[in-house]
């Protein structure tokens, strides 16, 4: 297979160039309360904040000791006692894009919402940058969750959880592990530990799984020579020619246009480390999905969407209570930003019954 590595680089996406079915490997305690938030910066948002809420950022740590920044979104007719969730995703989104048009939505149905940059991305601490971690990423969740539950307006006995993309693996992981999280949600979900192990629609050979890991550790030996950490050579085009796949196509219109464009944002304007695969390969995220069970599960995918299998599958392996949902003529990124197609009352409905 023609550099493995190269094709990893839409890890970011979940995604490798080429036919859809090919066999190439591919990829997707300590804070403050809210009070002491910092000033918000004129960083651009792809969505307009609605006028029944308001928004700070907001920044805590994780249990890594990372700093993570996120934007805290509030109804505005206030009240205390508030349910509240966290939102993170899409893999190499930031708070600004989808996460944050989730938390201005649900805000305005009545919760306090956390959106959030991961660790290593965005405005986010840690060092190097544009690194994902099957651990980190899952504890960036249950940090959320911490800065949440010690803010006086909100119970912390009524806190859920929603993960978008790549982010819905870990949003389960963390619900599994975490029984602070009354609910969970996620959509479009991207198993990433899946995709980078078993490459798309379990296609990768185990030749192909060993040749990936010997690449990546010849990259290592490179990276450690030169004290820098290689990123991935190929992302998203600045311009499309015309013989991408679909897929790629539906990212570039979400990631490259002025509809969902930011500059913070790995998918935009940037590429992961060309080692970031590595922790995923052996780590599977979903393992105690089952343990978030009596909980409440609830997946969204759209009907016409590449990843849609991601969500049934973790539906079947999932223990009652579920629901999955399939949003009619919809594909991967419709479930990014278009608010008309998002069920944002089911959403809503699903959260007031179960964060009571």
């Amino acid at each position: 297979m023609k550099n493995l590595i190269v094709i990893l680089a839409l890890a970011t996406l979940g995604m490798s160039y080429g036919e859809e079915k090919s066999s190439q490997i591919i990829l997707e305690t300590t804070m403050e309360p809210a009070t002491s938030a910092v000033s918000e910066p004129s960083a651009k948002y792809t969505f307009q904040l609605s006028d029944k809420v308001t928004r700070k950022k907001v920044t805590f740590k994780n249990r890594y000791g990372i700093e993570l920044t996120g934007d805290l979104y509030l109804p505005k007719d206030g009240g205390n006692n508030l349910s509240a969730l966290a939102i993170s995703g899409p893999f190499g989104a930031v708070k600004e894009q989808s996460s944050g048009l989730y938390a201005n939505q649900m805000a305005e149905r009545g919760f306090a919402v956390l959106a959030f940059d991961p660790s290593y991305t965005g405005e986010s601490g840690g060092e190097p940058r544009n690194v994902a971690s099957p651990d980190i990423n899952t504890e960036d969740f249950s940090a959320a969750v911490d800065f949440l539950g010690i803010q006086e307006n909100i119970d912390r006995n009524r806190i859920g959880i929603i993960g978008i993309c790549g982010f819905a693996g870990f949003a389960l992981n963390a619900t599994a592990v975490d029984k602070r999280v009354k609910a969970v949600a996620t959509t479009s979900m991207y198993d990433m530990s899946r995709v980078n192990a078993n490459g798309y629609f379990d296609a990768i050979t185990p030749e192909q799984r060993t040749q990936l890991l010997e690449q990546m550790g010849e990259q290592r030996w490179k990276d450690a020579e030169n004290g820098t950490f290689a990123p991935s050579s190929n992302n998203l085009p600045d311009k499309l020619q015309g013989n991408e796949p679909k897929f790629v196509k539906e990212y570039f219109d979400y990631y490259k246009t002025s509809r969902g464009f930011h500059p913070n944002s790995l998918n935009s304007n940037g590429a992961w480390t060309a080692t970031t695969p590595l922790p995923f390969m052996n780590m599977p995220l979903l393992t105690y999905i089952n343990e978030i069970s009596p909980r409440p599960v609830f997946l969204i995918a759209g009907e016409d969407a590449h990843s849609r299998y991601f969500s049934e599958d973790a539906f079947k392996a999932a223990a009652e209570p579920k629901e999955l949902m399939i949003i009619p003529d919809a594909v991967h990124v419709d479930l990014y930003d278009k608010i008309e197609v998002i069920p944002f009352d089911k959403l809503e409905k699903f959260f007031k019954e179960h964060l009571k």
